[in-house]
């Protein structure tokens, strides 16, 4: 097995106030992460990309509402493997995470007007710790390709959530959900934040960061997507459905231009939900 160079640490995009406030805060928003154009064509891709849509898994919340994500675990040099290996993401989150970081996996969100689901309050930690990671050193990006809005569903954080440490987790619908008088009693201490963004900005943030969004009751979809690292000091201990430590190569930001409208094209490598261990979407 490839060893991971721990010490490893990047200059990075971030301030020191930004890194600072991702700390006490839990989340980092970064406006203008993709410039317009890169915004544009990451939007004109997803929409068009067949296999983006196919390769989609409908996700019941807890009153049988549906959203859908269509997941994969490794990078390549379509569009959306450029921007995930992109040095300006990448380095940011190994500001963050101090250190190596290894691509854990992407997703794009697909919540369509009136119908997309809730997604309940959770800690991606709570389910990722079932994977075999000892640490919470661990983060996504989470960069909105439509405009994001209460009314379309927008996430929700609770600012300085990730303080309290994992959560139990259960099972709501066909997600995992963190336990209810918890999250009720955060909500008392911790600030509610909607996380309204424009098309191209980003949302970093922590594993065990609260989060949750409300069902989409506009006429606009909102889709968003999601690259998640692991820190390579948290290599997992166990093989699971999610990869173990990969060194990661980074893309140059110019590439995100220069590859174009790209497309993931291996809809198998696609997540299954069958294989899902841990969530283990549409067991009952």
């Amino acid at each position: 097995m490839t060893t991971p160079k721990t010490k490893r640490t990047s200059k990075g995009p971030l301030s020191p106030v930004q890194v600072a406030d991702f700390n006490r805060d839990g989340y980092l928003f970064v406006p203008g992460l993709l410039a317009p154009d890169e915004t544009q064509l990451l939007l004109d891709t997803a929409k068009r990309d067949h296999h983006m849509t196919q390769g989609a898994v409908p996700i019941l919340d807890a009153a049988g509402r549906q959203s859908k994500l269509t997941l994969w675990n490794h990078p390549g040099d379509d569009l959306y493997g450029v921007i995930s290996r992109s040095e300006r993401v990448v380095n940011a989150m190994e500001q963050l995470l101090g250190g190596e970081v290894y691509h854990y996996h992407s997703k794009m969100m697909l919540k369509e007007p009136k119908v997309g689901g809730a997604w309940e309050w959770h800690q991606d930690y709570g389910y990722w710790y079932n994977n075999g990671c000892l640490f919470p050193d661990m983060a996504s990006c989470l960069i909105a390709v439509d405009r994001a809005t209460k009314e379309n569903g927008c996430l929700q954080v609770l600012r300085g959530s990730h303080k309290m440490g994992r959560i139990e987790h259960g099972r709501f619908g066909d997600q995992t959900g963190a336990d209810p008088a918890r999250v009720a009693e955060a909500m008392k201490r911790f600030g509610l934040v909607y996380c309204e963004m424009e098309p191209g900005t980003a949302l970093f943030f922590h594993a065990n960061t609260l989060h949750c969004s409300a069902p989409n009751t506009s006429g606009n979809p909102r889709w968003s997507l999601i690259c998640c690292y692991n820190a390579a000091s948290n290599d997992p201990y166990k093989e699971h459905h999610h990869p173990r430590y990969t060194p990661l190569k980074k893309a140059s930001d110019a590439m995100i231009r220069k590859v174009g409208g790209k497309t993931y094209d291996t809809k198998n490598q696609f997540y299954q939900a069958e294989k899902d261990a841990t969530v283990g979407v549409g067991k009952k």
